[in-house]
């Protein structure tokens, strides 16, 4: 797994998501019986995780905004964070497999 890989799973989730409307936020993901907006939040949290691991940093929790169409700007940062973290190929996969998994359950 390459930085280039994951950076176009996210890029493909963010696409799928940036547009939507707080109803949408709302709406219950297909897998679980969670809003899709705590499932976006769940993955800004385990990049978030993979970032401070990498950085050999103490983990720590990821507001959650007022606003939900904050979620993939949230998204953004928190996968700018781990790339510059320079990860393991483990630990870009592991993201791409979380953000993989999230974009089919949406």
């Amino acid at each position: 797994m390459s930085a280039a890989e994951l950076d176009k799973a996210v890029q493909l989730l963010v696409r799928q998501i940036a547009h939507w409307q707080q109803p949408r936020w709302a709406a219950v993901a297909t897998a679980g019986n969670v809003s899709r907006a705590d499932l976006v939040h769940r993955l800004v949290q385990e990049v978030a995780n993979l970032s401070a691991d990498a950085e050999g940093e103490p983990r720590r929790v990821v507001p959650r905004l007022d606003n939900d169409l904050a979620l993939p700007d949230q998204l953004r940062v928190v996968t700018a964070d781990l790339l510059a973290a320079d990860p393991g190929p483990e630990a870009l996969a592991r993201a791409a497999a979380e953000v993989t998994a999230t974009r089919s359950a949406l």
